[in-house]
C-alpha cells in the first residue's frame, strides 16, 4: 500500500467507525447505564477487536467464503439473531419496578466479550471486507496491517466519544421512566442499524 492513499484509508475507517452502528449504540447505552469507567474494557475490546478481525479475515476467512459460500449465509443468520438478542437485553436492562437498581447491578461487556462481538457484528464485517477490497485487494500482510492500524487509531476517537456521550446522557436518566425509554430506544436503533448494512453488504452479512 502506497503512503499516498493512507489519508483516504484513514478517512474511510473514521467515517465507518464514527457513524451509528451496533458497537457505538452499545457503547452509548453502556455509558448511560454503567458510566465511563466501567465501560472502558468494552471500549478496548472494540478498539482491538476490529483490527484483529481485519487481519484474520484478510489472511484466511475470505478464502473460506470463496470456497464455501454457504458459510456466509450461516454467519448472516447467526449475526442477526445475536443482535436481536442483544437488543432484547438492552431493552430489558432496566425493568420498571427497580430500573435504577437493575441498571447499577448489571454488568457491561467485558474486554473479551467485546472482541468476540466483532465476529457477529454485521457492520464490522461490512467495514472489514470493504476496506480490504478497496485498500488491500491482494490481501498482502503489510496492507492488512495498515488497515488494522488505521482502524485501531480512529477507534480511540469513536469509542471515547460515544461512551462519553452516554455518560452525559446518564445525568438526564435519573428517573425509571426515562431510563426505560432510553434503553428501549437504544434497542430499537440497534435493530434498525442492521438495515443499511445488510442491504448493501458485499460480504457475509
Amino acid at each position: 500500500m502506497s503512503l499516498e492513499i493512507l489519508p483516504a484509508l484513514v478517512a474511510f475507517c473514521f467515517v465507518g467507525v464514527i457513524t451509528p452502528g451496533p458497537n457505538n449504540l452499545m457503547l452509548l447505552a453502556s455509558g448511560a447505564n454503567f458510566g465511563f469507567r466501567r465501560t472502558v474494557p468494552h471500549m478496548l475490546g472494540v478498539g482491538l477487536g476490529m483490527p484483529v478481525l481485519v487481519i484474520l479475515v484478510g489472511l484466511g476467512v475470505m478464502r473460506i467464503f470463496d470456497l464455501w459460500p454457504v458459510v456466509q449465509d450461516i454467519l448472516t443468520v447467526v449475526s442477526v439473531l445475536y443482535l436481536f438478542w442483544l437488543a432484547w437485553k438492552i431493552a430489558n436492562a432496566a425493568p420498571p419496578p427497580e430500573a435504577g437498581a437493575q441498571a447499577q447491578a448489571g454488568t457491561p461487556l467485558t474486554f473479551l466479550q467485546a472482541v468476540a462481538f466483532q465476529w457477529v457484528n454485521p457492520k464490522a464485517w461490512f467495514m472489514a471486507l470493504s476496506a480490504i477490497t478497496l485498500y488491500a485487494g491482494g490481501r498482502d500482510f503489510a496492507g492488512l496491517l495498515w488497515i488494522a492500524a488505521a482502524y485501531c487509531a480512529v477507534a480511540t476517537i469513536s469509542t471515547t466519544s460515544w461512551t462519553a456521550l452516554g455518560q452525559q446522557i446518564r445525568r438526564w436518566l435519573a428517573t425509571r421512566a426515562r431510563l426505560r425509554a432510553f434503553n428501549w430506544t437504544m434497542a430499537a436503533l440497534l435493530v434498525a442499524s442492521l438495515i443499511p448494512v445488510l442491504w448493501s453488504s458485499p460480504g457475509p452479512v
